[in-house]
């Protein structure tokens, strides 16, 4: 079974607290502050692996933690810094942060996305929380002796949707039991289930065309029926796997009964074309333009005249300008000019896909950078607000970052947090609010009591 989705939750290291230690040694009776920096927390990346085919690893376990950084030592010994996780994904992996606050006080995921395309491409998807400075990084010429240190923040976390796109040059689609399946057994060493029922196909398959000079992956995608585009049938699970081929073959049941009694495989070829082609633009629009090779199907259960007299007729119906075969998987007729069709017309339809301005066409593994991840707008500044008689609340990253660092109850530590309050103009803010010396000040649910607002 092809695992396609996943979800799963990332959460990068801690960064290490800070050392809070002063020099002991003996002849040395009044040593200075030593105490080492805390090391960064591990990073949560991912790496694309093309030996991997699907999500299947992902099933097995759903929480990834990365190791946190060491904590700060005296003499200035600093922490180790955390080591990587690396998740392994196949090429054609959508990544998407989930919305949903973190449980242990990082910067939340939701929002982000990434793809991951080519052999080798890591991705940073989680970064590990920064050490705390040791208090050796706190001494300034009127605080010599600092009793305080840093704390290391937590690293990112969040839950994540993991979707696997097929990177395929070449989709087969068609409705059920139209003869997919046994085309590209036959196009190639894939061994598909084959069957003479509907939904034979309940996963997409992949297979390799080869030749001396190149390879060309063939994708059979399940088969579409009227309504896939709104969820029916296998509808929104496979339709997505199409996206990312460069041609579109469109396989045609040649030998359906029908009920015009002159040409009755026409009748019903004629509505079948129609329903695919419908579902397929009204998922995406890019799909419509996409080329297309037009396979007449199973050949062989017409009279051989009857099977050129459909091919002359889709020529013309088709203006032209759609290659359309006559094939055979049984007696192999026409599977020697697919497949030259198909080895011709490939690069043409990457030049084709590459002038969509689309999202996917945007992001071809040569043109997507490393770096490239989309997050959400970060929130900067604070606000202040009086939440009750004497209590006033103040709320914003900055501020609530500068309180996990320190220990409260450390009134050295808290010393320095307030005077980084005033130089943040916190303090200004709550005086112009009525703040006076005494009230509680909340933080980060943290209730605190400040000697002056200004």
């Amino acid at each position: 079974m092809l695992h396609d989705r996943a979800r799963i939750h990332v959460q990068a290291g801690a960064g290490g607290d800070g050392s809070a230690g002063f020099r002991r040694e003996a002849h040395v009776p009044r040593g200075g502050p030593d105490g080492g920096d805390g090391g960064r927390g591990g990073d949560v990346v991912l790496l694309c692996d093309d030996s991997l085919r699907d999500l299947q690893g992902f099933t097995r376990r759903t929480h990834y933690r990365a190791p946190r950084g060491g904590n700060g030592e005296g003499s200035l010994r600093h922490g180790a810094d955390g080591q990587a996780l690396v998740l392994r994904v196949p090429p054609g992996t959508q990544v998407g942060g989930e919305a949903g606050g973190p449980a242990g006080g990082g910067e939340d995921l939701a929002g982000r996305r990434w793809e991951m395309l080519r052999h080798g491409q890591r991705t940073l998807i989680a970064r590990g929380g920064v050490g705390g400075r040791g208090n050796k990084r706190f001494t300034t010429p009127t605080r010599q002796a600092p009793r305080f240190a840093e704390r290391g923040l937590p690293g990112e976390e969040g839950w994540l949707e993991l979707r696997l796109k097929l990177l395929a040059d070449v989709g087969l689609v068609g409705l059920p039991n139209a003869g997919k399946s046994s085309l590209l057994a036959r196009l190639t060493r894939a061994a598909p289930k084959i069957a003479a029922y509907p939904f034979t196909t309940l996963e997409p398959v992949l297979g390799v065309l080869e030749t001396e000079e190149r390879q060309l992956v063939v994708a059979d995608i399940p088969g579409l029926i009227e309504g896939a585009s709104d969820g029916a049938g296998l509808g929104h699970e496979f339709l997505a796997h199409v996206e990312r081929t460069r041609l579109l073959v469109h396989v045609l049941d040649l030998a359906p009964l029908g009920s015009d009694p002159a040409h009755p495989e026409q009748a019903d070829a004629l509505a079948n074309y129609e329903t695919i082609e419908r579902e397929l633009a009204a998922h995406d629009p890019r799909l419509a333009a996409l080329p297309r090779v037009l396979a007449l199907s199973k050949a062989d259960l017409v009279p051989p005249e009857r099977a050129q007299e459909a091919v002359a007729e889709w020529s013309q119906r088709l203006g032209g300008e759609v290659p359309v075969i006559a094939t055979s998987s049984a007696t192999r007729a026409g599977l020697a000019e697919l497949a030259g069709e198909l080895l011709r017309r490939v690069p043409v339809a990457a030049a084709v896909a590459e002038e969509q301005p689309t999202p996917q066409a945007a992001a071809e593994p040569e043109q997507l950078a490393e770096h490239m991840v989309f997050r959400p707008a970060q929130r900067a500044g604070f606000t202040v607000e009086r939440v009750g008689p004497g209590a006033f609340a103040v709320r914003g990253r900055p501020v609530e970052l500068l309180l996990q660092r320190f220990d409260v109850e450390n009134e050295d530590a808290m010393a320095h947090v307030e005077s980084r309050l005033r130089r943040l103009g916190v303090l200004r803010a709550l005086e112009a609010e009525g703040f006076q010396p005494g009230d509680e000040l909340q933080i980060a649910g943290v209730a605190l009591e400040l000697d002056s607002a200004v």
